[in-house]
């Protein structure tokens, strides 16, 4: 039961709501949910700072859900939750960017009404997690209106008492096999998991296993050779995967349909592969914002047309920027064959700005497992990003930046042992193990930007530095190397640099100068057979910031024909063939072994 829609809401300024039995009370306004109260859609376009805000809604239990657990799901609460149910606490959540399930049959049966209630409480003075939102009462440069609140979908759900969970659907290219990992509620003497894989002809494979001792069934399903197709940006084949649990006496009990796509993710060397070949990754930064939806996108149509956006302007992915995505994004990409790089909405961790001790705490890993945990089975998702932009001078000192940064590290690994880890983007590199190294550069002169990425052929690649030149970063270990954010390129008809814009550098005089330069900058790292992809800032347009290929309305800006033209040479990694050397050999990176290496 989707719960979207007209909610009771009232903005509790000096969250003192509580103590003034706001709880007990009808709330003075309505909302529009999953909109966040400073946005246009939500039906009240707040723009002033909001500590705590509180919402409303009654429904009534459908009288069939008799005898089942009815589960309440919220995809995104920024930034600390709490549900009431029937003036009864039934749980409480932190984080802005991972959703979250309350159980609210112990409050409320079925065919009787339930009063949901919730306090979303998102102060802009200490630090957390909140990706590009400002602490100031308006944005500025890079940094967007807040969003506070629900702002993603709020739906219930009933399920039987012994009930299936997410699933973790791992896909092995090399032996035609999907292993998927299926947590039950609680294990049941008799019952069994049944997994079916079906594509466009039929059944493809099944198999089952028996939970008597289990809190969750560990399948591997074998496809046959005929059946196999690999998922790709050329061709992103998804089977269909139903989920069944049945009891002792066979009768199914409850059920789920998802999908799962067959690719692989390697590295050799200073390569990353799709699927044993080289992909060059030609991506664009996109931040994941909207006029009047903010974080928050209008239609399940308006996710769609940034992918096609994307790939128009000749891009074959995205770096989803400082923002968890809705799980909607993901399935689109999924099926569009659009890559992803996952990032964690870090930023707010240094308040103060780079002079402010960076300040991240144990909730950031407990928020980015959440994420990992709803986001593990997209294929789309070929590299994490736990951190981005995170500064702090190499020293004799260990910082609690550093244990939070190696603690995601270790927690991505830990969940995910087939996609590459980079550690932090851009900036500070701080575990040794790291997967993968970046940097990022807005230099816009091409010569001086060629100059900067010359080094990767000695084994010295552009690294981010403190303006003093302070280390900021561990030095470079040979790991695969992209550039991972430059451009940001200023176009804006008009004004180009009204007191209010914001971008990098200075704006080219003519269009054609956009053109000329951008085609510079992108051969400088296209031309590089060591560099195994690139992420052009950026999309569109937001808000003050003007250096995207769309204006923010997603509106045509700039001729992307032309920019895609630009971008269709054969990049020189695309020319890769493997270098089996005795170094080589001994790294345990090569095509086809366990990705990652062993943690320092």
């Amino acid at each position: 039961m989707c719960l979207n829609g007209q909610w009771e809401f009232e903005i509790d300024q000096a969250d003192s709501g509580f103590e003034r039995g706001v709880l007990e009370r009808a709330l003075r306004d309505q909302i529009t949910v999953p909109f966040a109260p400073e946005s246009a859609l939500s039906g009240i376009g707040a723009v002033d700072f909001l500590e705590a805000v509180w919402y409303r809604r009654r429904v009534t239990i459908p009288a069939r859900w008799e005898n089942m657990r009815v589960l309440l799901h919220f995809e995104a609460v920024d930034h600390d939750a709490t549900v009431w149910v029937n003036n009864v606490e039934a749980g409480r959540h932190r984080g802005g960017f991972s959703g979250f399930t309350v159980d609210i049959s112990p409050f409320v049966a079925a065919g009787e009404h339930a009063e949901i209630v919730v306090r979303a409480r998102d102060t802009h003075h200490g630090p957390q997690a909140r990706g590009k939102q400002s602490t100031r009462l308006l944005g500025y440069e890079a940094l967007y209106p807040r969003t506070t609140g629900i702002w993603q979908t709020v739906w219930l759900e009933p399920v039987p008492e012994v009930h299936l969970g997410r699933p973790r659907i791992t896909p092995h290219v090399d032996g035609g096999r999907l292993g998927i990992d299926i947590p039950v509620s609680r294990n049941a003497p008799g019952f069994v998991c049944r997994v079916v894989v079906s594509d466009a002809a039929g059944e493809v494979a099944a198999s089952q296993v028996g939970i008597d001792r289990d809190r969750s069934a560990q399948l591997v399903i074998s496809l046959p050779p005929e059946r196999q197709r690999l998922w790709s940006p050329a061709d992103p084949h998804l089977y269909d995967v139903v989920l069944q649990l049945l009891d002792a006496g066979g009768r199914v009990i409850d059920e789920a349909r998802s999908y799962a796509g067959l690719r692989s993710i390697t590295i050799d060397g200073t390569a990353v592969l799709i699927n044993g070949a080289p992909v060059f990754q030609r991506l664009v930064l996109d931040q994941g914002w909207y006029p009047d939806g903010l974080m928050t996108a209008p239609t399940d149509a308006a996710l769609v047309r940034d992918i096609e956006l994307g790939r128009e302007a000749g891009f074959v992915g995205a770096r989803l920027h400082q923002k968890v995505f809705e799980e909607r994004y993901l399935y689109h990409a999924d099926r569009l064959g659009y890559l992803v790089w996952a990032e964690f909405g870090d930023w707010g961790c240094n308040v103060g700005g780079p002079g402010d001790n960076q300040r991240a705490d144990a909730a950031y890993i407990t928020q980015w497992l959440e994420v990992l945990e709803r986001d593990y089975s997209h294929p789309s998702i070929i590299g994490w990003c736990p951190l981005n932009e995170t500064f702090q001078t190499v020293n004799d000192h260990i910082t609690a930046l550093d244990d939070v940064a190696r603690g995601m590290f270790l927690a991505t690994k830990a969940m995910d042992l087939t996609r590459p880890v980079l550690d932090a983007s851009g900036y500070s590199h701080r575990v040794r193990a790291s997967d993968i190294y970046d940097s990022h550069s807005y230099e816009q002169n091409p010569e001086r930007f060629a100059e900067q990425m010359a080094g990767l052929a000695s084994g010295a690649p552009y690294v981010n530095a403190a303006p003093d030149g302070a280390a900021w970063s561990i030095p470079y270990a040979g790991q695969p190397y992209f550039c991972s954010e430059f451009g940001g390129i200023w176009w804006s008809t008009g004004d180009q640099r009204g007191k209010d814009l914001w971008s990098y550098g200075e704006a080219p005089a003519t269009e054609q100068e956009w053109y000329d330069r951008f085609r510079g900058l992108v051969e400088v790292l296209a031309g590089n057979p060591l560099m195994f992809g690139y992420c052009f800032t950026q999309l569109t347009d937001v808000f003050q910031e003007r250096n995207g290929l769309y204006r923010f309305d997603r509106s045509t800006k700039l001729d992307v024909a032309r920019v895609k033209q630009i971008q269709s040479r054969t990049a020189a990694f695309e020319n890769w063939q493997p270098d089996v050397s005795a170094d080589q050999a001994d790294s345990g990176l090569l095509q086809g072994a366990p990705l990652g290496r062993p943690l320092q």
